[in-house]
């Protein structure tokens, strides 16, 4: 029998091309999400550690 050196070579191609997607969107809805943490301090100013002491 010879061995399937290219199935599991594409195989490894296509998880790693769905990796590197996940990991692309993961890290854009990550900006997102601190440029939207950002975006809102400013508005409503940066929180104070003390409140009315």
């Amino acid at each position: 029998m010879a061995p399937k050196s290219d199935t599991g070579k594409s195989a490894r191609t296509g998880r790693d091309d769905r990796l590197k997607a996940a990991l692309k969107a993961n890290l854009a809805r990550r900006k997102a999400q601190a440029k939207a943490r950002a975006g809102s301090a400013e508005k409503t100013g940066a929180p104070s550690s003390d409140k009315d002491a």
